[in-house]
């Protein structure tokens, strides 16, 4: 009998990379809350909810760490998130880590 490692790497390959936009969606949909609800909680816009879920705009790193402390999650992770989509977006293809 064999297992197979199924790691964060495996995952990339079959669903693409994590990004900020795809945490957010996650971290809604897991809560159950509306995207109107949702928006209304970060204090923003449900069309500015859909443009970063759907990842038409990216979030600015003061943004992003706003938004986790709002979800009460990890404002690192958050920013490291964003800051990657963007360095994702400029084809640059360095790797953010935090410390």
């Amino acid at each position: 009998m064999t297992t197979e490692k199924y790691g964060s790497a495996e995952m990339e390959k079959e669903y693409g990379p994590l990004t900020f936009g795809r945490a957010l969606w996650s971290h809604r949909k897991c809560e159950e809350i509306p995207q109107k609800e949702f928006a209304k909680m970060l204090g923003i816009s449900p069309s500015s909810v859909c443009d970063l879920e759907k990842e038409r705009k990216l979030p600015s790193v003061n943004r992003a760490a706003k938004i986790a402390k709002i979800l009460n999650e990890p404002e690192k992770i958050w920013g490291r998130l964003a800051l990657q989509d963007m360095l994702r977006e400029a084809n640059l293809e360095y790797e953010v880590s935090v410390a």
